[in-house]
């Protein structure tokens, strides 16, 4: 089937979810502390959960995108999700009380659960595999300048009053705008045969992307939940540097998925191994304290980071095809927030045992060994697979 001649507004309208999404727990990372201390009496583990509370209802959700596809037309899923998303992300800004704040979280990690799918699902249904590796690193861009702009823009909210960080997630009014202008009303779900709520067959089918996905977060996440104190301890960085280091990595992840179509195109044979490479590179340079290391390290994972979610993107979508929006793109989107929250847990206790508590750098030699397991994942899952030629 020929694929849809599409403009420049619903692409835009596309891309705008790609910008939203990272903002379910990344916005108010910034906030966390100044939470805690407004929340004096609940305990530091219900505090945490205001962070990653959105990613366990984000992989619920994204289970049951299939049959929600089948019912709901892919305006009324983007305009119920962006909805839910400014209700409940903004909300926040009104409660007081800590498990009120967590319903609310729920609630917008349903929201991202719908969001998703379409926001890199939609690029594999209207465009053609030649296209798709331009499309989901340009998707991945906005991914991170998401990152950077809620980050700055939550942050600064902050220092106002801890709630006022919550307003950033009206910035979701400007994507439901677009969508009711310009998206298209698709019936995504209609071209698969059964709409249950999670198929085994689709796994079995997606695999080497999906466990890749789980995998390259697994291992990123390892950053974010370490870098801060172990730069603090080791090297007596400052807050504002620590700052900057962090949202210089995502402005490197942003203009490496800008140029991804290009560096796919060039590297066809190679770039499955670039993640997985650079992600070492970065973690072994933080071994070294030294504060050039550092930041050559963060820019590493910024690369890796940059890569790894376009191209596992691209791949996956096309083999799913135009049906990628409701079978794989579900299950990357589950891999990679599981991947998030099951970092920690597995990371830091493999610290402890194999290196002992007092090792800072120790998550950091986790998470080389976890490349090494990812490189040989690529090469069995990845080595004679072949792709479509580059558009010319």
């Amino acid at each position: 089937m020929e694929k849809k001649r599409v403009s420049k507004k619903v692409t835009a309208t596309i891309l705008s979810m790609s910008l939203l999404t990272v903002m379910a727990g990344a916005a108010i990372a910034p906030a966390l502390g100044i939470i805690k201390a407004h929340f004096s009496d609940a305990s530091a583990m219900l505090v945490q959960f205001v962070v990653s509370m959105p990613a366990l209802l984000i992989i619920v959700t994204n289970l049951f995108f299939l049959p929600l596809s089948r019912i709901l037309r892919t305006r009324a899923i983007a305009t119920t999700g962006l909805l839910l998303y400014v209700v409940a992300g903004a909300g926040c800004f009104f409660v007081d009380d800590i498990c009120v704040l967590l319903l609310l979280r729920a609630i917008l990690g349903i929201s991202v659960g719908l969001i998703m799918p379409l926001s890199t699902g939609l690029l594999a249904y209207y465009f053609p595999p030649e296209e798709q590796a331009r499309l989901m690193g340009l998707s991945a861009a906005m991914n991170q300048m998401g990152g950077v702009v809620a980050t700055l823009l939550a942050g600064l909210l902050a220092t106002i009053e801890w709630n006022y960080a919550f307003l950033v997630y009206l910035l979701g009014l400007i994507a439901l705008m677009m969508v009711w202008l310009w998206l298209p009303d698709e019936q995504l779900g209609s071209a698969n045969k059964r709409g249950v709520p999670f198929q085994p067959r689709q796994l079995l089918k997606f695999h080497p992307s999906v466990v890749g996905m789980l995998m390259l977060m697994m291992i990123f996440f390892i950053f974010p939940t370490n870098f801060a104190v172990v730069a603090t301890r080791q090297l007596g960085l400052r807050t504002e540097l620590i700052t900057l280091i962090m949202v210089g990595l995502d402005v490197v992840a942003f203009f490496v998925g800008m140029v991804f179509g290009g560096v796919m195109n060039r590297f066809r044979q190679s770039v499955k191994y670039f993640a997985p490479i650079f992600f070492l590179l970065g973690y072994a340079a933080y071994l070294v304290p030294d504060v050039l290391m550092v930041v050559l390290g963060s820019a590493c994972i910024g690369v890796a980071n940059g890569i790894g979610v376009p191209y596992l993107n691209t791949i996956a979508s096309i083999k799913g095809g135009k049906n990628s929006a409701t079978t794989v793109m579900p299950l990357l989107s589950a891999a990679l927030y599981l991947g998030q929250f099951v970092s920690p847990i597995i990371v830091t206790p493999a610290s402890h045992i194999l290196f002992g508590s007092a090792d800072l750098t120790g998550p950091y030699k986790v998470g080389i060994a976890l490349c090494l397991l990812y490189v040989v994942q690529v090469y069995l899952t990845r080595h004679f697979q072949s792709l479509p030629p580059p558009k010319k």
